[in-house]
C-alpha cells in the first residue's frame, strides 16, 4: 500500500471520527436523549437550597423547577447532595451536567468554568452574636477567632480582610478556623468558641431572623460586591445548556418572578446586573 493511500485512509478514518465527536458535542442535546439531567447541589445553604422533610427546597430548586418545567419539559432531574468542597472539581470531572447551586463568581473560578447570569448578591459582611460590643465594626475581630467554610468565597474574602488588617493595624485575627459547613460555624459561634462568621448576608437573613437573641449581621461589609451563580464546564458543548439556563433566569427576572422568590426565601430583594462582566474579586 503507497504512502499517499496510508495518509488517505488515515484522514478518512479521522474525520469519522471526528464527525462522530462533532455529534455528541453538544450536552444539552444529550441530556434530551437521555432524558436525563444530573445536576449538583450542596443543600446545606439556607435559604437558597436546603433538605426540609427529605427534599431539597430552597430559592434555588424552586427557581431551577420553573426553569426546566418550560425548558426541559418531560426530562428527569437527578439532583444530588454534595459537600461543597468537591462540587467545582466534580463538575470537571463530568461526574454531573451542571452545578445548580449557589457558587459565588469569581475570576478565579471563572477562568475554568462558565457561570450564568447572576441569581443573587453573594457580598461578604461578618455575622456575630446579638450583644457583642467587642465587635463594633469589621476592623474590632482583629485579635479574636474568626471562622467561614472550607472552599467557600467567603473564606478566601476572610483571609484578605485578615491581610489588610495586619498590613495596616499590624494585627489581624488570632485564628481563622476553617468548617465543612456553616452550620458547624454558626454553632460555634453560639456557644462562643469563635467571635464571629464570614458569610453573605443573604444566606445568614434567615437565621437572624428566626434567632435574633442569638444572631446578629453586621451592615458593613468586608468585600466587595459579588453575585451568585449556577456554573457549567467551560466547553463547547455545555455552551447550549448555560445559554437555555441564562433564558430561564433572566425571563423570570423580567417577569418579577425571581424578586418574588428572594423575597420569599430571603426575605427581601436585590437589584442585580444581567451580566456581571469582569468579576470584582
Amino acid at each position: 500500500m503507497s504512502k499517499l493511500l496510508k495518509n488517505s485512509m488515515a484522514l478518512a478514518v479521522a474525520g469519522l471520527v471526528f464527525g462522530v465527536t462533532a455529534a455528541k458535542a453538544d450536552l444539552l442535546d444529550d441530556i434530551k436523549k437521555k432524558g436525563e439531567i444530573v445536576v449538583a447541589t450542596e443543600a446545606r445553604f439556607q435559604p437558597f437550597e436546603y433538605v426540609e422533610d427529605g427534599k431539597i427546597v430552597g430559592y434555588g430548586p424552586e427557581m431551577m423547577k420553573l426553569v426546566f418545567d418550560k425548558y426541559l419539559p418531560g426530562v428527569k432531574v437527578k439532583q444530588l447532595d454534595l459537600p461543597f468542597q468537591g462540587i467545582l472539581p466534580g463538575l470537571s470531572a463530568k461526574k454531573y451536567d451542571v452545578v445548580i447551586t449557589a457558587v459565588t463568581i469569581t475570576k478565579a473560578r471563572a477562568e475554568k468554568y462558565t457561570f450564568t447570569t447572576p441569581i443573587a448578591e453573594a457580598t461578604t459582611g461578618l455575622l456575630k452574636k446579638t450583644g457583642d460590643d467587642s465587635i463594633k465594626t469589621p476592623a474590632d475581630i482583629a485579635g479574636k477567632p474568626v471562622g467561614s467554610q472550607t472552599g467557600a468565597a467567603q473564606l478566601q474574602v476572610l483571609k484578605e480582610f485578615n491581610a489588610k488588617l495586619e498590613k495596616e493595624g499590624g494585627k489581624g485575627v488570632s485564628e481563622i478556623k476553617e468548617y465543612v459547613g456553616f452550620d458547624e460555624a454558626y454553632a460555634d459561634l453560639a456557644a462562643g468558641r469563635i467571635k464571629a462568621v464570614a458569610q453573605s448576608g443573604a444566606n445568614v437573613a434567615p437565621l437572624v431572623k428566626s434567632k435574633p437573641e442569638t444572631f446578629e449581621y453586621m451592615k458593613e461589609t468586608i468585600g466587595p460586591k459579588t453575585y451568585f451563580g449556577w456554573a457549567a464546564r467551560k466547553e463547547d458543548d455545555s455552551a447550549s445548556l448555560i445559554a437555555l439556563l441564562n433564558k430561564g433566569i433572566l425571563e423570570l427576572k423580567k417577569a418579577g418572578t425571581m424578586s418574588e422568590l428572594q423575597t420569599k426565601w430571603i426575605g427581601f430583594t436585590y437589584d442585580m446586573p444581567d451580566d456581571i462582566g469582569e468579576p470584582t474579586m
